[in-house]
């Protein structure tokens, strides 16, 4: 493997995030090659307690925070803080989840941090951003899927609003961190030697507003909120999921021509000419009618059989997977999707992979997640150019965690 043959390799991001959002987002940088340091307090990320467990690790830490170096400082120390600022001479990222204004009174946030070094790419994660009526409110994925819209438009219609069943607000989060951190050092880069880094402010709440797309889409261009559905599209028909003799399958029918094919493999190819299905928006208001015939013919037929007759006249429709389906399908290994890691403590192990290919980048290696303090000197060492003595000074001072009696 030749050096600088990965998107992000040289890059340094100084990771304070916890528990999902931010860890996935320094995640999904660290795949790409930038040397991310996780600094946790010396009880450690709350995701380590976190089940489910195996071998004492847990599996969620595990996967968002794989690739990492793990550093403990106890920043109630000043001299934990002052580290702080001499780590992030050394970096291009910090990455911060912490409620807003803690940063500040810890004395490294932006404003600080920023003023001493003018590059610096700094990105505040949280609920609802860094200012407006809300921001002072701790958030959890399932409060911003309550608020956002999402859980209101989610379910049967008959039925209460639903969750989700991922953590997809922190996702999506942390997918929009990920994405402006790389935006903002191209800026910077474009910029020359002399370019200033900036601050992100990512919110939860924000950026699953952004994400919920036909659902803003809907609102904006007709005053009307999205409704709960059940498993259909809530603008397009048949656009769903659907009931055959031993199962359910996926159907997408977006334009005429692939409805006129699927009534043809439905042996029904009348119903184009019928004005109830003409366009895709009276097929949607006709969607109960439409249904009940797509699940008379389906319902003399397994699944198989039907996805059979709907590949061979080219509509798109799919089986329902599980988990397992999906990770074992013959598909996903041919992608590789999932990578065995090498980890002592969790023999089997297996990572996802970053899912993007690049052509110039070969696919690398992922690294299991560190231990609770695993590269604290290794990290001060070489970022910071300290020796066993200096090493000794901060423990004494307790910037590393708690000194013992």
């Amino acid at each position: 493997m030749t050096p600088n043959n990965r998107p992000l390799d040289g890059i340094r991001i100084l990771d304070f995030t916890r528990v999902l959002a931010g860890p996935l987002a320094t995640a999904l940088l660290a795949d790409l090659g930038a040397e991310v340091i996780k600094i946790e307090p010396p009880q450690g990320d709350d995701y380590r307690a976190i089940g489910p467990m195996k071998n004492g690790e847990s599996a969620l830490f595990s996967v968002m925070n794989r690739g990492k170096k793990s550093l403990v400082l106890d920043l109630k120390s000043a001299a934990a803080r002052e580290l702080v600022e001499a780590l992030a001479r050394q970096a291009d990222v910090v990455v911060e989840n912490f409620r807003p204004g803690v940063a500040e009174r810890l004395g490294i946030g932006p404003e600080r941090l920023g003023a001493i070094i003018p590059r610096l790419v700094y990105v505040s994660v949280s609920g609802f951003g860094q200012d407006g009526p809300l921001a002072h409110r701790p958030a959890y994925d399932i409060i911003v899927q309550a608020m956002s819209g999402l859980m209101e438009a989610t379910g049967d219609p008959a039925g209460p609003p639903t969750l989700v069943g991922e953590a997809v607000s922190d996702v999506v989060a942390g997918l929009f961190a990920s994405w402006a951190t790389l935006a903002a050092l191209l800026q910077r880069e474009r910029g020359g030697p002399e370019a200033p880094g900036q601050h992100l402010d990512v919110a939860m709440f924000d950026t699953t507003l952004a994400f919920l797309v036909t659902s803003m889409a809907r609102y904006l261009f007709t005053g009307k909120p999205a409704r709960r559905v059940g498993n259909r599209h809530p603008l397009s028909a048949p656009f769903g999921v659907y009931r055959a003799q031993d199962g359910h399958f996926a159907l997408a029918v977006l334009n005429p021509k692939l409805f006129e094919a699927l009534a043809g493999a439905m042996g029904q190819p009348a119903l184009v000419a019928d004005p109830r299905f003409a366009s895709d928006e009276t097929r949607s208001e006709h969607e109960p009618a439409l249904r009940h015939l797509i699940e008379q013919w389906a319902g003399g037929h397994a699944v198989e059989a039907v996805l059979a007759q709907l590949e061979t006249a080219g509509v798109p429709a799919a089986p329902i997977w599980n988990m397992a389906q999906a990770l074992d399908s013959e598909h996903a290994r041919a992608r590789g999707l999932v990578q065995a890691v090498a980890d002592e403590r969790l023999p089997g192990l297996q990572l996802p992979v970053q899912p993007v290919k690049f052509s110039a980048s070969p696919t690398v290696a992922v690294q299991r997640a560190p231990a609770l303090g695993e590269h604290s000197a290794e990290v001060l060492a070489q970022w910071l150019g300290a020796g066993a003595a200096r090493l000794g000074e901060w423990r004494a001072a307790g910037a590393l965690g708690p000194v013992s009696s």
